[in-house]
């Protein structure tokens, strides 16, 4: 370490602050090195950068830690406040604070796998947005036009999906949409064969189709962007992802579920045999029908046959159009005098109408006096003066006139 010297006897080194940490940072990276700390995440700070700043504690002590962008693309699940994790870090001196840190070059989840962990973190991710929703889950075509397979063209699954086709309904045509089913650039390839099958227009239903593996080889189907593009097909999904007992993220999303290929492939299309059969029993079911039918019918037709030879078909003809001509006339006869009731009713109401009716009475020598300024019905003497003009309603037509004279309560104005 570099450092100033005082003048006179007694020389002593005096170092600046940034050379003093400095030194010191050298000294711990040059000796201690790379250690693995198993502590708790506190003060988490995600920066826009890609950085994550957080504090390693546990009941004795604490320590900053600093995990930089190009690290943090390696780690596989989400940080989190308490979350236990064993770091694998350098110690370090921040120069600019004086702090002793940890720069952070990979970091595991304590107790539980990095991509278990990471498929927890997800899944709640998802149910809280809604991915796993029974009610948008949209049901199966029964009969499909076409059917899209999202898959590796060189995979036994997609050989176990086309055993089954062959078997179950081979009318039906597969279109495989080619992709990576495991590795870093799996997920991208997946979501995008997805979205190009689905954009064909007769493909009514899309299978994504993988075997089994590890939850390493079937991470690819535990991440958001497969999750969003399941989620956002406009065809309903089938997932059939590793065996039985493997369950994704993709098989939470999908429409429907299925334990392996093979059994995806037989939601996905009719079987055969079984409409055969369906198909058998329901002609069946026909011929009996109608041989019973046929046999009501015979019956009835017998009846009416030994009906017709009792009764004389003219006799039959004659009376109906007896019935009719009298029903006619009847109904002619009420029709007539309804109308004439009707009229002579209309008659009254009219005379009635005409005898209230206010013309009526001007017409008999009466006219209504209104005030010429308001047009108010005069009804007193004293509801005018001398000088006013009124308007009288006659029975005809109408006169405009002026007051020349007012007698109210024998009181005469002028």
């Amino acid at each position: 370490m570099a450092g100033a010297r005082a003048g006179g006897a007694d020389e002593r080194p005096i170092l600046a602050v940034g050379e003093l940490l400095a030194g010191l940072k050298g000294l711990i990276e040059h000796h201690v090195g790379r250690v693995f700390v198993v502590g708790e995440i506190s003060n988490l700070h995600q920066a826009r950068s890609g950085h994550s700043y957080f504090t390693l504690k546990d009941e004795t002590g604490q320590i900053r830690a600093a995990l930089f962008r190009g690290n943090a693309r390696q780690v596989r699940f989400d940080l989190e406040e308490g979350l236990e994790v064993v770091a694998e870090a350098e110690v370090s001196i921040y120069v600019a604070r004086g702090e002793l840190q940890l720069v952070v070059r990979g970091l595991e989840p304590r107790g539980v796998g990095a991509l278990q962990l990471a498929f927890e973190q997800l899944r709640k991710r998802l149910a809280a947005a809604g991915f796993f929703d029974e009610a948008r889950k949209r049901s199966l075509p029964t009969f499909p036009r076409r059917v899209g397979v999202v898959t590796s063209p060189t995979s036994a699954a997609v050989r176990d999906v086309l055993k089954v086709a062959a078997r179950r309904f081979p009318a039906t045509p597969l279109l495989v949409s080619p992709t990576l089913v495991q590795g870093d650039e799996a997920p991208e390839q997946i979501a995008a064969a997805i979205a190009r099958v689905a954009a064909i227009e007769d493909v009514d239903v899309v299978l994504v189709v993988r075997g089994g593996g590890s939850l390493e080889d079937l991470q690819a189907f535990n991440t958001e962007v497969v999750a969003r593009a399941i989620f956002d097909c406009p065809r309903p999904v089938i997932a059939g992802v590793g065996h039985e007992t493997d369950v994704t993220i993709a098989d939470l999303v999908a429409d429907a579920r299925a334990p392996t290929p093979s059994a995806a492939a037989m939601l996905a299309l009719p079987d055969r045999g079984a409409l055969a059969a369906m198909v058998a029993r329901d002609v069946r079911r026909l011929g009996s029908a109608m041989r019973g039918r046929v046999d009501v019918r015979r019956q009835r037709l017998r009846r009416l046959h030994e009906v017709l030879r009792a009764r004389s078909p003219q006799a039959r003809v004659a009376l109906a159009r007896t019935r009719e001509a009298r029903a006619r006339v009847a109904a002619e006869n009420a029709i007539r005098a309804r109308v004439e009731r009707h009229r002579r009713r209309l008659g009254q109401l009219a005379a009635r109408l005409e005898a209230l009716s206010p013309l009526a009475v001007l017409g008999r020598g009466y006219a209504l006096a209104r005030r010429g300024r308001d047009g108010a019905l005069l009804r007193r003497a004293a509801d005018v003066a001398v000088g006013d003009p009124i308007r009288l309603q006659l029975a005809e037509g109408r006169v405009e006139a002026e007051v020349t004279r007012v007698e109210v309560g024998g009181a005469l104005r002028e």
